[in-house]
């Protein structure tokens, strides 16, 4: 069929998106979704999955109901897990294929893309096998967009080809960030290790005002001062790059306290161990912790010094907990962000991952300006302002 798409893109930047599309009645879209949703399995291994959170799944249906009032036939494809090319069934998509069908009746979907090997290669024969009998190609997983594999970069160079719902959103969203950040400009920056966000410290670097570091990688920063970590953990190979960092003319503000955890102690089942609620002692120490300790989360003072930090802001950007958020022992400075961030009334962008978790799990999600579907994808993209699978689209999509 002959899809038709306008010479020029109506998205941010000129991206192609859904409005630029024409006469899809009866065509076969080529959806590619981020459907990566996490699952138990209540009966064991063996036995069929349950999808244990359907957020990512929820977040791919604008699309696909705007395609189907169009007349457009479905064909959705996504990854799932990191099988690295072999078949394994705990990663297979028929959990999530029974949930669209309930809603999409004629929808196709295809197995876990990286079942095949030449998904992440980026494979000129996988594409081709993809794209087989389709009349355009949409691009609705963000939280890939930074990845190189063949249903990502590869459609836009055969199909008219434009961004989703959610692709567009997340470029808007983070492009105010990058591009119009209203001061002061707060980034707030958890996790463990300081060599992930090394590229966005570079970037963001000349356009933030004020860092906030928590988490683990705060120990690193911590140790680059000659200050006592106990047993916490560092990354020991980016201790120049916070030495360097902390000699910025930006302000920099490291946790004075934090929640620790004795070396005979044990996090909770939710974080791998044995205890439902964990085990060990947990103390209150101001900046420098004993040799026997760990410290796992910010603690009471220092959430009361970020949260003022967050309500002077102007744009706040947050990627990484801080601290061990899973075992509730260690949750609340994680909250306390989420918590500041709601309530704030700058605009708030979290970016993704285990943040995003968080700020859900807490019921807050609504209160956030935006919550970034993709965690690596939208470091990368205030990183470098684009991402592979948006320039394939603007090179190849209209």
């Amino acid at each position: 069929m002959n899809v038709l798409i306008s010479s020029c893109g109506s998205g941010p930047g000129g991206l192609p998106i859904l409005e630029d599309l024409q006469d899809l009645d009866g065509c076969l879209a080529l959806v590619r979704a981020d459907l990566n949703v996490p699952l138990r399995y209540p009966h064991g291994p063996d036995k069929p999955a349950v999808i244990a959170d359907d957020f990512r799944i929820q977040k791919a249906l604008p699309t696909m109901r705007w395609l189907t009032s169009q007349g457009a036939r479905l064909r959705v494809c996504s990854h799932l897990g990191r099988p690295r090319g072999v078949v394994e069934g705990k990663y297979s998509l028929d959990p999530v294929k029974i949930r669209l069908q309930e809603i999409f009746p004629d929808i196709e979907v295809l197995e876990n893309l990286r079942f095949d090997p030449g998904e992440e290669a980026n494979s000129p024969e996988t594409t081709r096998r993809l794209i087989a009998g389709c009349d355009l190609y949409i691009n609705d997983a963000f939280g890939v967009c930074h990845r190189k594999h063949a249903s990502i970069v590869g459609p836009p160079g055969f199909l008219p080809s434009v961004a989703g719902r959610l692709v567009v959103r997340e470029v808007e969203m983070l492009s105010r960030v990058v591009h119009d950040p209203k001061g002061p400009f707060v980034l707030v920056l958890g996790g463990s290790k300081v060599s992930d966000k090394i590229a966005l410290l570079d970037s963001l670097i000349k356009k933030v005002d004020t860092i906030l570091i928590g988490g683990g990688m705060s120990f690193t920063f911590l140790k680059a001062q000659g200050i006592e970590i106990g047993q916490s953990i560092v990354d020991n190979a980016s201790l120049e790059f916070c030495r360097s960092i902390l000699k910025s003319n930006r302000t920099i503000v490291l946790p004075n306290d934090f929640r620790a955890l004795s070396s005979d102690g044990e996090l909770s089942s939710e974080c791998g161990g044995k205890s439902p609620t964990g085990t060990g002692e947990v103390r209150i120490f101001k900046t420098a912790l004993d040799s026997d300790w760990r410290g796992l989360d910010i603690g009471p003072e220092t959430q009361q010094v970020f949260a003022a930090e967050i309500e002077k802001a102007g744009t706040v950007f947050w990627n990484g907990p801080m601290g061990v958020f899973e075992d509730r022992r260690f949750s609340k400075g994680t909250e306390a962000i989420g918590r500041a961030m709601a309530s704030s009334k700058a605009f708030t962008v979290i970016g993704g991952g285990d943040s995003a978790r968080a700020i859900r799990s807490l019921g807050l999600d609504e209160e956030i300006d935006h919550l970034s579907s993709g965690g690596g994808a939208s470091l990368r993209f205030l990183e470098d302002a684009t991402l592979p699978g948006i320039d394939a689209l603007l090179k190849d999509g209209h």
